[in-house]
């Protein structure tokens, strides 16, 4: 029998708790309290006024939003100002990032422009006047005094402020207004202040199509869009925009039949029945040859089917029942059966309110039952914002958050449309951070680059990484082939990230097939993050490259190379040190180690710059006998995440922002010789509305490390040999053509 290096297991048993060293000196600040307190005043003035300018109506219990921008210096979630809104009577509501030039930097810095925390903070107008008329009187005892050093500007936003993007010039549209606050219940809820206020001045509407996520209500109306500055002068409106269309992934050239003389689909039914798979698309017709693996529900209250909408959902669920499908061969099994849910019901452009309805359905199943496997390759026709999250990635993310449905999700395919305005980058819901972002490239094989349709990146910050990686979906040249929607089956070429997207989710349900439920869904999203190919192509257009081209590709290793898989939790504020695997002695020339970390985390909507609660923060030590210091405790660091993590930007290593990125991937060569016993320390840092807090439960998370070594032709045994005992080789459930 053929000697196969299978996938490392149970590396949480080389995990041990340890305990941490924080440092750091004392804070310089680039302002006086004098200095503070007299820049800020005027600013101050100038905000009450336009507050006190606003309607009544449009502030109900006498209460209204203002802005205050943070120094750059002052963004970390202990640096938050709550000492200082405490004493003035005002709540942080949210915030968002922006970039700022600010007047002055520590330590005698040049000023120079850089992201930082724009905070909206909601509260009496006799607050805002009171603040202005006592400031000068403030000295620097004062609780909370001295964070007035943390604020660079002061503001009230206006509607103009408030309304994204381009309005049509007239006539009726419908609208998403974001408010700032949740639903709410009975008469102070926000909803119905909000209906009030409308009702006031000349709109009626019930607003019974809404979603809330963590502290935004997103609610849909209808209304001539001259009242756009009226509904945005309401105080609780962040954000207002006309209702963005579905967007369907369709191909950018015609479908076309492909020759099937040698294609025959399989006559058995999955290989694993027991996994649990969902798609959201457009049905797939009754009778068809692939719900012999795929059941289609259909939600309660749907309309009629439409057949371009099927003909998209039958090519989706080929995708995942067989990837790209090479006429010439002969299909394998599925690894797995599907639940394909129809949402879609309405002809396209024919129903603006179509983008709530679909995501009512979506959500309903997710709250309802729990799949281990999820796949969306519909959503709005949206580039996402750094500075504002939509409903349907604030909604799906919050699902996801516990971390045991593996989602993928495509990206759009808007690649080609202009940079300048950013209309192709990713689009909606691509950006949720508890799912895997999948974009196209060109080729099955080698050579390979992304197809120009394929929408780019970078993410919003945390979740910069964006496409998660690409897999082939097809373009003019190279077709995807999918089965056809006729009733007598077929295959049909095609092309879009509707294909990638589903086709790579497969490579997780092969992994779950193959070793069942010893590996969490948590561990496939690393494994394919984790064996991803790389390539010289900028981040924010492959992400982490190209994922696996087989599931053989991600559980076998080299005999120069072994690759071990942590399963385990951490809790608030603790550190975890997590041993490296190494062989006796020295290892000849260069090492490279590859790690991947991934967690889920729950999500802050209305704080998108602290959009995520979760941070585990990795120290790599390279040597445990290297100290810099006589009484150091700990061996030296070096640096292996943070600065050479791949695609963030400077800003986001300025400001540590990769320490909550939840899917942290990166890959470092060192010499043998310079290794000994390295560990990383893992580190779980929480927050919650951008503030320090510390959550009851513990954090589940995933952790691949791989170490190759090219000048020991036998690592991978030498492990096994030393770690017996520890770690184990894991053995299938099931056997599966892992070539496939």
């Amino acid at each position: 029998m053929t000697k196969r290096n299978l996938l490392i297991g149970k590396g949480e048993r080389l995990v041990e708790d340890v305990a941490g060293v924080r440092g750091g000196g004392p804070k310089s600040h680039p302002y006086t309290f004098s200095q503070a307190r007299e820049r800020i005043a005027p600013m101050l003035a100038r905000a009450v006024r336009g507050i006190d300018h606003l309607p009544d109506n449009a502030c109900p219990d006498d209460r209204a939003v203002a802005t205050i921008t943070l120094n750059p210096e002052y963004i970390a979630k202990s640096y938050f100002p709550d000492k200082l809104l405490d004493k003035l009577g005002l709540e942080a509501v949210g915030s968002r990032p922006r970039r700022v030039k600010p007047e002055r930097r520590s330590k005698g810095r040049e000023p120079e422009e850089a992201i930082t925390t724009e905070l909206f903070v909601m509260g009496p107008r006799s607050a805002f006047r009171a603040w202005r008329s006592s400031l000068p009187k403030w000295d620097e005892d004062l609780t909370g005094a001295d964070e007035l050093a943390t604020i660079e500007q002061v503001a009230a936003p206006t509607p103009h402020d408030k309304i994204k993007g381009q309005l049509p010039k007239g006539g009726k549209i419908v609208f998403e207004a974001v408010l700032h606050g949740d639903a709410g219940s009975g008469s102070n809820g926000v909803v119905p202040m909000f209906r009030h206020y409308l009702e006031q001045i000349g709109i009626n509407q019930d607003l019974e199509r809404k979603f809330s996520a963590g502290g935004l209500c997103f609610v849909e109306l209808e209304a001539p869009v001259e009242f756009a500055d009226e509904i945005a002068t309401f105080t609780a409106v962040r954000a207002l925009r006309q209702m963005p269309s579905l967007r369907m992934l369709r191909p950018t050239f015609r479908s076309s039949r492909v020759s099937m003389e040698e294609t025959v689909l399989p006559a058995q039914g999955p290989i694993d029945p027991k996994i649990r798979v969902a798609i959201f698309d457009g049905g797939i017709p009754k009778g068809h040859p692939l719900t012999k693996w795929a059941r289609v529900i259909e939600p309660p209250g749907i309309g009629k089917t439409i057949p371009d909408f099927q003909k998209h959902g039958v090519g989706v669920t080929s995708a995942f029942l067989f990837g790209h499908i090479d006429p010439a061969k002969a299909l394998g099994r599925p690894y797995a059966p599907v639940d394909h849910y129809r949402v879609l019901d309405t002809a396209p452009n024919q129903n603006p309110h179509e983008l709530y309805e679909v995501l009512g359905r979506i959500d309903r199943v997710l709250v309802e039952k729990e799949y281990d496997l999820i796949n969306l390759s519909i959503g709005p026709r949206l580039p996402i914002e750094d500075d504002d999250v939509h409903a349907w990635t604030a909604v799906i993310d919050d699902r996801l958050s516990k971390g045991k449905t593996l989602a993928t999700i495509a990206v759009g395919n808007d690649g080609d449309s202009s940079a300048k305005d950013q209309l192709n980058r990713i689009q909606v819901p691509a950006d949720c951070v508890n799912a895997l972002a999948v974009g196209a490239c060109d080729n099955p094989e080698s050579p390979w680059q992304r197809c120009t349709y394929s929408s780019v990146g970078p993410g919003r910050s945390p979740g910069v990484v964006k496409p998660d990686f690409l897999e082939f979906g097809g373009c003019l040249k190279r077709p995807f082939i999918v089965v056809s929607d006729s009733a007598a089956g077929g295959l049909e070429a095609t092309e879009g990230t509707s294909f990638s997207s589903p086709s790579g989710l497969r490579l997780g349900a092969g992994v779950r097939a193959h070793f069942g439920d010893s590996l969490s869904m948590l561990a496939i999203r690393a494994l394919l993050v984790h064996t991803t190919e790389t390539s010289d192509f900028a981040c924010e257009d492959v992400g982490r490259g190209r994922v696996a081209r087989s599931v053989q590709d991600i559980v076998l290793c080299e005999d120069d190379t072994i690759r071990v898989i942590y399963q385990g939790e951490i809790a608030p504020t603790r550190y975890v040190r997590a041993r490296i695997p190494m062989p006796s002695g020295t290892i000849p020339g260069k090492v490279t180690i590859t790690a991947t970390l991934c967690y889920p985390t729950g999500i802050d909507p209305h704080h998108p710059g602290n959009y995520t609660r979760a941070g585990l923060e990795p120290t790599f030590r390279p040597h445990d006998q290297q100290r810099k210091k006589p009484k150091q405790v700990h061996a030296d660091s070096k640096g292996f995440f943070g600065k050479t993590q791949s695609g963030l930007m400077e800003d986001e290593l300025r400001r540590d922002a990769w320490k909550w990125e939840n899917c942290l991937h990166t890959s470092v060569s060192f010499m043998g010789k310079t290794l000994r016993n390295p560990v990383l320390d893992i580190h779980y840092n929480a927050r919650l509305d951008g503030k320090n807090f510390a959550p009851k439960e513990k954090l589940p998370y995933a952790l691949v490390i791989s170490v190759h070594a090219k000048h020991l032709g036998d690592l991978y045994d030498r492990i096994i040999r030393k770690y017996a005992g520890q770690l184990e080789a894991l053995r299938p459930v099931i056997e599966i053509p892992v070539k496939v």
